[in-house]
């Protein structure tokens, strides 16, 4: 069967609230809510407001972990500073998954790049995951989605290291650029076995710069809004806001493409598709 990926070009907290409850599945538990904090000085990541309603219908926690790059969120005390300075902890429970080692080690037995994950030790406080993600480019990734929230966003500042360096935290600025992608799928791969597949992922085409939220200098986003994804497949719901862009015609969308595709991006999609926690074949349900 294909995945099933729920679309609307309107954008509102409403609408998110209005697909995830038609992705049909209720998360169990104690639910970890991920988002990206949004670095301090960027301008295009999507503020708390936009989230609470699924936020509280869902009635979890937000969660996000440390980087491991200079910024204001590479510290658990810088972190919560800006957690509380966008407006994250106004509004909902929020905790650093990795505020405090040891980090979780997660196997990969089918990796090829990288063996094991390592991810925030408070993951193991929760029993099911929704994976909010802001679809927009990325200055390494290509482009970010789901599955860049799944491994390098769940990952702990080390974890985020060793994603990037192949295992070697030193190399994080010049591993192998195709096999940094793969690792990245196989990290994500682990996230998904952990949490025993109960997850559910929404990815929002809005102010869809080139550069990522991780960025305290952004790009201005260089093509129109889109709309909302919501699915249960994290391949499925990356690879149709990919096919949403290239079938487009709009201002800025080769800029765009530029940026996914001279990072090769859709190597992330192809290795997770091997992987086979997911697929890359999907039927897209306008709503």
């Amino acid at each position: 069967m294909k995945a099933k990926v729920y679309f609307s070009k309107e954008i509102s907290p409403e609408k998110v609230l209005e697909l995830y409850k038609l992705a049909g599945k209720e998360l169990g538990g104690k639910v970890a809510i991920k988002v990206h904090s949004g670095e301090k000085g960027n301008q295009n990541f999507l503020t708390p407001d936009f989230w609470k309603p699924v936020v509280d219908y869902v009635k979890g926690t937000v969660v996000e972990c440390n980087t491991a790059y200079e910024g204001a969120r590479n510290t658990t005390e810088r972190h919560e500073a800006l957690l509380k300075e966008h407006g994250w902890k106004d509004l909902f429970a929020v905790e650093i998954l990795d505020r405090e080692g040891p980090d979780l080690e997660l196997p990969i037995p089918e990796g090829k790049n990288i063996q094991k994950n390592f991810v925030g030790r408070h993951l193991a406080d929760y029993d099911s995951m929704l994976v909010l993600s802001h679809f927009k480019g990325h200055p390494m990734g290509g482009y970010g989605g789901a599955l860049k929230q799944l491994s390098i966003g769940v990952a702990s500042s080390y974890g985020k290291g060793y994603i990037h360096g192949l295992g070697n935290p030193d190399n994080f600025w010049t591993a192998d650029h195709d096999s940094f992608l793969e690792a990245m799928a196989e990290a994500a791969a682990s996230v998904v076995e952990y949490m025993k597949g109960d997850l559910v992922y929404v990815n929002v085409m809005k102010n869809m710069s080139v550069d990522c939220d991780c960025c305290a200098v952004a790009e201005d986003p260089c093509i129109p809004d889109m709309g909302i994804m919501v699915s249960l497949d994290p391949i499925a719901i990356d690879q149709a806001c990919l096919d949403v862009v290239y079938g487009c015609d709009v201002p800025g969308k080769a800029h765009f493409l530029e940026r996914v595709e001279s990072r090769n991006g859709i190597h992330i999609i192809e290795r997770a598709a091997e992987l086979g926690f997911g697929s890359r074949e999907y039927e897209l349900i306008e709503v």
